[in-house]
């Protein structure tokens, strides 16, 4: 019911308001930011000649503009175009550890800057077990790592640890 009364308000002399729109000579322009608004009086103060020139319609301009014609195409697909990417030319071969052997990741090569999982728990796993010899700049070097990245990377990541806890009675794990 309440559709239907908006429906008849919104319709309501439409026909005769359409009249009036199209029949206005030229249709009013959106208001102008008040920013916009006092740098274009600003700038119509200092300079007079323009005001003429911005609302002063030009024959010559739009005898050209109607002359201007567009025609677009696409461009023709090249054969093979994301499959000739060019690869990186600074690679480093992994470093062999017993976890690529048990996980058989078939990694060739790996660009400088980057790391593997395999190579990232490891080198956590070295700095967690003797900081004093695998610094961050040690293992900057031997990964071909960015110092600030490294540094990331010991700082928010960390190794699962399991830690098994002896039960004397069965209170203790009921947590009484």
């Amino acid at each position: 019911m309440g559709a239907t009364l908006v429906r008849a308000f919104k319709n309501f002399n439409v026909e005769s308001r359409a009249h009036r729109l199209i029949g206005k000579d030229k249709p009013t322009p959106a208001p102008l930011h008040p920013g916009t608004k006092e740098a274009v009086t600003e700038l119509i103060s200092h300079h007079p000649e323009i005001k003429e020139t911005i609302y002063k319609k030009n024959d010559d301009l739009l005898i050209r503009l109607k002359d201007v014609y567009v025609d677009s195409t696409d461009p023709l697909p090249e054969a093979n175009h994301e499959s000739q990417s060019p690869e990186p030319e600074d690679f480093r071969a992994p470093k062999q550890t017993m976890n690529n052997v048990f996980l058989n990741l078939e990694v060739e090569s790996i660009p400088k800057g980057k790391i593997s999982i395999v190579e990232a728990m490891t080198a956590l796993n070295y700095y967690k077990q003797s900081p004093q010899t695998w610094t961050v700049e040690r293992i900057a070097k031997e990964y071909s790592l960015n110092i600030e990245d490294t540094k990331a990377l010991l700082k928010y990541f960390r190794l699962f640890e399991i830690k098994i806890f002896s039960v004397k009675n069965d209170k203790q794990i009921e947590g009484e």
